[in-house]
């Protein structure tokens, strides 16, 4: 218990900025990680991040467009509390060179133009997947989440209390629904077929 105690009186809260160095603007979507350990944060759009860690603990700091960093937190720091800014340079990258060749001829763009089979993009798939067939087989398969049960169960207390303290009416007794039954039998929609 007491070297939990201990361990617990050791962990910094460090609150910090990412900025670029030669601007002083905010950098989001930095990684910082604590190197050795499955731990780490990004920092937000306005550059800032939060994270706890040990002394000792040396957190990387990655960002595409960015040469990485390093900062280890001392040993012998003082305090619960630790804030930072860690100012990052840009950096240029090469990528290897990419030779764009055209096709030897044009019989074989036409047979390529003609055959090959383009993938579908998130937006045809979206379109197919939210179509009237499949969202009414949806509709009638799957079963009611606890929102819909939970409105469904209102919506019949609420019919239900419509009529207390009176008898609910019965439908034999309405004209309208008699009508309704004398044009389904003048159409025939009870004969056999």
């Amino acid at each position: 218990m007491a070297g939990a105690q201990g361990l617990f009186k050791e962990v910094i809260q460090i609150t910090g900025l990412t900025m670029t160095a030669d601007s002083l603007r905010a950098i989001p979507d930095v990684t910082i990680a604590v190197k050795g350990q499955n731990r780490g944060t990004y920092s937000s759009p306005q550059g800032v991040f939060s994270l706890a860690v040990v002394p000792g603990d040396t957190l990387a700091f990655t960002a595409i467009g960015y040469r990485d960093k390093e900062y280890a937190i001392p040993v012998d720091i003082e305090g619960k509390y630790f804030n930072m800014v860690q100012l990052m340079v840009q950096d240029t990258f090469y990528l290897p060179e990419t030779i764009i060749r055209a096709l030897p001829s044009g019989a074989e763009f036409d047979y390529a133009f003609k055959y090959t089979e383009v993938p579908d993009d998130q937006y045809a798939i979206a379109e197919r997947n939210a179509g009237v067939k499949v969202l009414s087989y949806l509709m009638t398969t799957l079963p009611k989440n606890g929102r819909e049960n939970q409105a469904a169960y209102q919506r019949n207390m609420a019919n239900e209390a419509t009529y207390y303290g009176q008898s609910k009416p019965v439908g034999i007794f309405n004209p309208f629904k008699w009508n309704e039954f004398f044009q389904a039998w003048k159409r025939g929609d009870f004969r056999k077929k």
